[in-house]
């Protein structure tokens, strides 16, 4: 990544309604985790009508920023700003437990990781993907975590990726009929290959960032999913199936849950009758000076827990 491993993301999503709307109330998942892989080094929420966000972690350790907008308006727009340090990966460990041993740990690891191996609405252990599960074995070297590695690259090899050729209620059923989708749908894929082989898996949404000072990557290319598989024996590990391969320092996380439905950046209701149109737009660059320089700190202050009585009820925007 030519020695760049600070990154400043933008977000920004614009809610446009085709009369007034009031009471707002609106759910966001867009600052960045704080863990052994990556720092969230500063971060900042705008919204216009203004409004003050209250922050919490939600049950699987994301930040979820909430707000309302309570007056009339006929626009909402949500900016986020962010600076991360993404730290060099460690060593690669070996291969771990092989698929054999993998088959006496199914009880354990169900009971263990039970949210992380059930179906979900938008990954459904379906019969058909035991094909997909056989010729992963195959071509695996024997190991669970070989097993998970050729998993992505044959969703890799055999599916498209195709904007526009599902959208963000798409099924999975969807994907596997057309052999097409986005980062999303081979996530789900993914998933639902690794839970049915027994291996605990989450959805992780985030943003890819570039590989050098020159490059930027915007709009929709740079928001991103990807799957994490646990291995027995060697943790959590990346596995992008879009691309292949494992996960690098090109991936910057901002949360992770079941599946998408646990993790959409923004999301809420409002009152009244108009439509809307929404328009989201992201940039992510290297964090530099005015000089050209990398940024070498910016602060590290995280939004305060938010109190318990302000907690307010999930709810997706119409």
């Amino acid at each position: 990544m030519a020695g760049l491993n600070r990154f400043k993301l933008a977000h920004a999503t614009m809610f446009s309604y085709d009369g007034v709307v009031s009471e707002s109330y609106n759910e966001l998942r867009l600052r960045p985790r704080h863990d052994e892989s990556q720092s969230c080094l500063s971060f900042r929420i705008t919204t216009n009508p203004f409004s003050k966000p209250a922050a919490h972690l939600d049950y699987f350790g994301n930040w979820v920023h909430q707000f309302h907008i309570l007056p009339e308006h006929r626009e909402l727009r949500v900016e986020s700003e962010a600076v991360v340090l993404v730290h060099p990966p460690s060593q690669q460990r070996p291969c771990g437990i092989g698929l054999s041993d993998l088959n006496h740990l199914r009880e354990s690891l169900l009971d263990e990781y039970f949210d992380w191996l059930s179906p979900t609405r938008y990954c459904p252990l379906l019969p058909v993907l035991s094909d997909l599960v056989a010729d992963s074995e195959v071509v695996g070297d024997g190991s669970a975590r070989g097993f998970a590695e050729a998993a992505a690259r044959l969703i890799h090899e055999r599916f498209t990726y195709k904007p526009g050729a599902t959208h963000v209620h798409s099924s999975l059923q969807d994907c596997l009929e057309t052999r097409s989708g986005v980062c999303q749908d081979f996530s789900h894929l993914l998933l639902a290959v690794l839970r049915l082989r027994g291996l605990p898996a989450r959805y992780v949404s985030g943003y890819l960032v570039p590989r050098g000072a020159s490059e930027r990557v915007i709009g929709g290319q740079a928001s991103h999913a990807w799957v994490q598989v646990y291995i027995p024996e060697l943790g959590w590990i990346g596995l992008d199936p879009t691309v292949g391969s494992f996960v690098d320092e090109q991936h910057i996380h901002i949360a992770w849950g079941r599946d998408y439905g646990d993790v959409p950046p923004v999301r809420g209701v409002y009152k009244g009758h108009a439509g809307q149109s929404l328009s989201v737009d992201v940039l992510v660059r290297p964090a530099l000076d005015d000089d050209g320089a990398e940024l070498l700190q910016e602060t590290a202050a995280a939004p305060p827990p938010r109190p318990e009585d302000e907690i307010q009820q999930e709810q997706q925007q119409q």
